[in-house]
């Protein structure tokens, strides 16, 4: 036993008689990355209207994507197909009736840029496979950053925030809901977004 305490010894004295001024520096953490608002548009809904920013300076792939979706006037008609209450309002891939639309190809998952699924930002909706996204998003309604990025979750990508009509978000957010044609969370009278509209960004 005290044999193996001696031979324990020497690599402590190695170790407290380094030289600190050779050890390696802690890592300078990189900056949260603030939402760009590149892009905007206006929802109008059969409850409101609201207007989002799109970053194309982060995450560049699902602004992009979104924009596409939207200027070929793709969600104009579409409907917030699933709102789990105090949770999320999820849209961007049904017309009335669970209809579904046929979207684009894939993209990559974008999550771990640093931005956060909080109150009030748009994410992408995706399967189990993190790059799997295609039209379909959601708004947060309340802070979800169990949603975010780690480095055991590959988390769902921010690309945008709501900048004026959050009370709409928030309406759209309490409507009745039930199970329809196996899909639960589902508004028991349809939400529907009208048209969504490129605008300046103020």
């Amino acid at each position: 036993m005290k044999k193996a305490v001696v031979l324990m010894f020497p690599f402590l004295l190695a170790a407290c008689g380094s030289d600190d001024s050779k050890s390696t520096p802690a890592p300078i953490p990189k900056p949260v990355p603030v939402l760009a608002s590149d892009k905007c548009y206006l929802f109008d809904t059969t409850l409101g209207e609201f207007e989002v920013a799109i970053d194309l300076t982060n995450t560049p792939i699902t602004g992009k994507n979104f924009e596409s979706y939207a200027n070929e006037g793709f969600y104009d008609g579409v409907i917030f197909h699933r709102i789990v209450h105090n949770f999320v309002n999820q849209t961007g891939g049904f017309t009335s009736g669970l209809v579904a639309k046929k979207g684009k190809d894939p993209i990559k998952n974008e999550a771990n840029v640093g931005l956060s699924n909080v109150r009030g930002t748009l994410s992408m909706a995706r399967t189990n496979n993190p790059d799997s996204g295609t039209s379909q998003f959601f708004i947060n309604v309340i802070d979800n950053t169990n949603l975010d990025y780690s480095g055991s979750f590959p988390g769902h990508a921010v690309f945008g925030k709501v900048t004026s009509g959050i009370e709409v978000v928030d309406q759209i957010n309490i409507v009745d809901i039930h199970t329809s044609n196996g899909f639960s969370h589902v508004p028991v009278t349809d939400v529907v977004i009208n048209t969504v509209t490129e605008k300046q960004c103020q």
